[in-house]
């Protein structure tokens, strides 16, 4: 006989009118916020009482570093307890990330505020149209004058950047795209010539070239096209291996021969990337002094013929001021600081150059 169910033998669920907090790794609530600054507190009242009261040794270093650490732990063991070990880990990793980033962004602010307070004191709009010739060595140093200077670094580092892109971005395509028989041995070449020394490059151009034909910018960027062409090499292989190998596939499907594919397709892609190496390009030479001391040799005197005769820079013209006596060493700080917003000025063009070419594609 069959049992009749009746309305009092149904179980209603009702749904929890507080729906269930949703853990993922990357997404942060309130309670995290207090997580954090409870870690933070509680892990720099822990290393306050090991470094004073336990080790035997003092210093800022070693306090922030055991800090970095009992702070990570704490924090770990915290949300752990809260979110579970894979969100734990994920806000652990995070937090490293983020003190090791401080750590590197800390310095390297420091050195910018200290060269521009120190470079800005003295710097007046004479250095911009004047040269050294007519400045006595016992002159303040708001005379200075760096027109030399600044006319030799833009065309030794243009004339580089002219050799060794081209070189560069080709070698690239060759190791990437190409992928001929020699492409090992160039690859063993460029790692190889990643690691020489800038005073390598110099005394190479100084007994090849300057020995000859005499001192001049353009030896100097013979040498610091040396330096670049392993960054931009190394830096434009990787770009172009993040091209969706897809878009290569359509375009040999669609009758395109491989140059083509090549030309307008694969470099157009990571055209951005490729400015990027050439940004790393420029700012791994442009602070170079050693290879100028043997190429260029450096002039007080305006020299706008890269071709002929010893030309100056801006970091030569630096590295001469500071091992000089008096308002010479405070000139250096102004050669210094023009050569870092110069550097910051390419910096932020070639970047806004790179984002409208990509927002135009």
């Amino acid at each position: 006989m069959a049992t009749q169910v009746t309305p009092e033998h149904v179980i209603r669920l009702q749904p929890d009118p507080t729906p269930p907090r949703r853990l993922r790794p990357r997404g942060y609530h309130r309670s995290d916020v207090i997580v954090l600054g409870a870690s933070a507190i509680s892990s720099l009242a822990l290393t306050w009482l090991v470094a004073t009261q336990l080790l035997p040794f003092q210093g800022l270093q070693g306090f922030l570093i055991l800090w970095a650490v009992s702070f990570i732990g704490l924090y770990y063991l915290a949300v752990r307890e809260l979110d579970g070990t894979v969100v734990a880990r994920d806000r652990a990793m995070g937090a490293l990330i983020a003190i090791v980033s401080i750590a590197v962004l800390v310095p390297l602010g420091l050195i910018v505020i200290y060269v521009t307070v120190q470079g800005a004191k003295y710097l007046r709009t004479a250095f911009f149209i004047r040269d050294m010739s007519l400045v006595p060595p016992t002159a303040p140093p708001e005379q200075t004058g760096g027109l030399a200077a600044i006319i030799g670094t833009i065309e030794q580092v243009g004339i580089a950047t002219l050799i060794s892109v081209p070189l560069g971005v080709l070698t690239a395509v060759y190791l990437n795209e190409v992928r001929g028989r020699l492409r090992h041995p160039v690859r063993i070449f460029v790692d190889a010539m990643s690691g020489v020394p800038s005073i390598v490059a110099g005394l190479f151009l100084y007994a090849t070239l300057a020995v000859r034909f005499g001192f001049s910018g353009f030896a100097a960027a013979l040498a610091l096209s040396v330096l670049m062409l392993p960054t931009i090499t190394r830096t434009t292989e990787v770009v172009l291996r993040l091209v969706p190998g897809g878009l290569r596939e359509a375009s040999l499907a669609l009758g395109g021969p491989e140059w083509k594919t090549v030309w307008q397709v694969v470099l157009p892609t990571a055209r951005s990337g490729i400015i990027t190496a050439g940004i790393l390009g420029v700012a791994r030479v442009v602070g170079e002094t050693a290879p100028l001391i043997m190429t260029a040799f450096g002039n007080q005197v305006v020299n706008l013929n890269p071709f002929s005769g010893p030309q100056g820079a801006l970091p030569l013209a630096a590295f001469r001021a500071f091992n000089g006596t008096g308002p010479d060493v405070l000139r250096a700080w102004v050669y210094v600081f023009v050569l870092l917003m110069l550097v910051l000025i390419l910096f932020v063009g070639a970047r806004a150059f790179g984002r409208r070419s990509l927002v135009g594609r």
